[in-house]
């Protein structure tokens, strides 16, 4: 595919982040193109578990999360896509007072926003969720509207319509260069030629910081390794499963599951993986996987495993996004680190990209997840509603 010679607007990452922002940016009007240096999801995105909700601590991420989940609950009529969308709600199990005193809290701020959210007794939760062992829970959280959808689906609908719109989506094509004169962003370039263009976007995860210190910007994002497995189709020991069983997760030790396809798709984050590009799966991943379902949800010990992958969390130090426009080089902007979270808060970012490039007020306040708030003590955010 041919470079266009001269753009509004260069967004790097074909992820759900840079194919969302082109998508909202190209509705507007805006000249785009999208630069892809492999296929377009080909890194955390198609990864991801596909789980969407608004349940979370942080109020910044609550309304991200509920935003987004209007936007997928309409996408197929904007771009127009199918991504297999569920919502069976999200429930995390909680088997210490500290979680259960940090989740009630959190359903108050859920009920700020209109996020429909309780707390559940033990015996409601196994309802609900018939693998979960319950015999030591304490309560639960459930957010019924949340669910999960298919990520490369919404990156694909995303892109097409982005095209439609008369963006250029461009893949195996590697950004090399970001030239800036005066402080100001002149043209970029990549393993295919030179575009001339006064804006980027950076929305290239946990490759982010490499493309940023192209522009003199430190963005703090590390790489760390999770895991999932999806397993073989359920037999009919698990009839008395419902058909919409919510996205279960352990909050203590992070294992989760929701149903995928005729199976489970199922994992957990291991907190012992240090950091790293490195996706070669843990020879002793199910292993441990195991001996965390042995105790919470004994029944998945009996479902054979299908197949499985690895894939990157873009990880801050408060483990919330960084988000904003660079001081020092204009219309620099960046979306990146969300820490496990970025896929099912990509249809809000790219509207609130769209809006940051317009020179528009966001839907929400964004000022303090800008990367200065790393340069000041006390100005972290932390989101703990996380797996």
């Amino acid at each position: 595919m041919s470079l266009p010679a001269q753009v509004d607007v260069v967004i790097i990452g074909g992820g759900v982040m840079g194919t969302s922002a082109a998508f909202h940016l190209a509705e507007a009007g805006v000249r785009v193109a999208l630069c892809e240096k492999n296929d377009l999801a080909s890194g955390s995105t198609s990864k991801a578990a596909g789980g969407v909700r608004a349940n979370f601590s942080d109020e910044f991420n609550v309304a991200l999360g509920a935003r987004s989940l209007e936007l997928f609950a309409d996408f197929k009529n904007r771009p127009g896509y199918e991504i297999d969308l569920h919502r069976p709600g999200y429930l995390f199990a909680l088997t210490t007072q500290k979680d259960v005193d940090l989740f009630e809290k959190s359903t108050k701020i859920h009920k700020q926003f209109n996020v429909a959210s309780r707390m559940l007794t033990p015996n409601e939760a196994g309802k609900l969720s018939p693998l979960l062992s319950t015999s030591d829970l304490l309560a639960a959280s459930f957010t019924p509207n949340d669910g999960h959808c298919t990520p490369e689906s919404v990156v694909l609908g995303y892109a097409s319509g982005a095209r439609k719109l008369g963006a250029d989506v461009i893949t195996n094509v590697e950004v090399t260069g970001i030239h800036t004169h005066g402080g100001e962003i002149t043209s970029v370039s990549t393993s295919l030629g030179e575009i001339k263009t006064s804006a980027v976007i950076n929305c290239a995860g946990v490759w982010s910081p490499k493309l940023a210190s192209m522009v003199g910007l430190d963005l703090p994002v590390t790489p760390y390794k999770r895991e999932l497995v999806i397993t073989e189709p359920l037999d009919d020991s698990f009839s008395d499963l419902p058909k919409e069983m919510p996205m279960t997760i352990d909050y203590s030790s992070s294992l989760y599951w929701h149903r995928e396809g005729k199976g489970l798709l199922m994992g957990f984050s291991d907190k012992t993986t240090q950091p790293s590009f490195d996706l070669k799966k843990d020879p002793q991943f199910l292993e441990k996987l195991g001996a965390i379902a042995s105790t919470r949800a004994p029944r998945l010990m009996n479902v054979g495993i299908g197949k499985g992958w690895a894939g990157l969390y873009e990880v801050t130090p408060d483990h919330n996004a960084i988000l904003g426009e660079y001081k020092k080089v204009s219309r620099f902007f960046y979306a990146t680190g969300f820490s496990g979270h970025g896929f099912l808060q990509g249809p809000a970012i790219g509207e609130i990209l769209r809006d940051l490039y317009l020179g528009k007020q966001p839907f929400v306040k964004i000022d303090q997840l800008s990367a200065d708030r790393f340069l000041t003590s006390g100005q972290l955010r932390p989101e703990y509603n996380i797996v």
